[in-house]
């Protein structure tokens, strides 16, 4: 690590305060060009300890940047990793508060539940597929805290990888009951189609992106524990919403769900 303890609590406080706020802010590695990802991962860290401290409970993983839509889309060329706390989740079908966001964006994903727990290293697709109880549609509201949605790789991953709200729903599937290399969906916004995919799309397979988190995690001596959910990554790039906005997510053979934009 190249930063010292004090440094790295006060990035956390100025990140959260910017998701708490709903204000943007430049990247950390303009002020620290030398931070590594030991750096980044532990900002993140002091950001769940903080919501944790004030009563939150942390109730879900996330892989992100998975697809090669969203890597060439962001310019990035590896997976991030980060959380997910209560206050993010919504009712399928319920509302998202535009005013409590800077500048939010949607992506359609497969969420897998656990029924085991999964612990790397050497975790890979088919320790995943065993381990997990069933898989279901989700869609992600990212929301980057920092300026005109740029960033680099380490300062996503200190802004734990964009998370802000999510929305899961449809029909729970067992994995053995669906390809989820070559599942297709459909995001709709307003009615109409604005994004088609596979589930490939996310580094060959959703579960790569699970694998990829089990052996992450193994690094710093963490595991997947059994009943947790994890959000895959984007299939396909990021799409724009703003008040007035419903957007439905359709999976094949797990029926849909969706988000309100109020």
């Amino acid at each position: 690590m190249k930063l010292d303890s004090n440094t790295i609590q006060a990035l956390a406080e100025h990140l959260e305060n910017c998701e708490l706020q709903a204000h943007d802010t430049t990247k950390v590695t303009e002020e620290y060009p030398g931070m590594d990802w030991d750096d980044a991962y532990a900002i993140q860290d002091e950001i769940r300890r903080r919501k944790v401290a004030r009563g939150s409970r942390i109730i879900g993983l996330k892989a992100g940047l998975t697809s090669h839509a969203k890597m060439k889309q962001m310019g990035v060329t590896t997976p991030v990793f980060g959380f997910m706390a209560d206050y993010y989740a919504v009712p399928d079908g319920g509302e998202c508060r535009v005013s409590e966001l800077i500048h939010p964006k949607v992506e359609p994903e497969i969420a897998f539940v656990t029924k085991t727990e999964l612990r790397g290293p050497g975790c890979h697709i088919g320790a995943v597929l065993a381990a997990t109880d069933f898989v279901m549609p989700g869609i992600e509201v990212i929301d980057s805290r920092y300026r005109d949605f740029k960033f680099d790789l380490k300062s996503v991953v200190a802004d734990n990888t964009s998370a802000a709200r999510f929305v899961v729903g449809g029909q729970p599937m067992n994995v053995s009951g669906v390809d989820l290399g070559t599942v297709g969906i459909v995001l709709e916004k307003n009615g109409v189609p604005v994004a088609f995919g596979a589930g490939a799309a996310v580094l060959g397979h959703p579960a790569a992106a699970i694998a990829m988190l089990a052996n992450h995690l193994a690094e710093r001596g963490e595991c997947i524990p059994a009943g947790t959910l994890i959000l895959s990554g984007g299939i396909t790039e990021a799409v724009s919403v703003a008040a007035g906005d419903n957007v439905t997510l359709r999976v094949q053979g797990m029926g849909s769900t969706s988000i309100r934009f109020v």
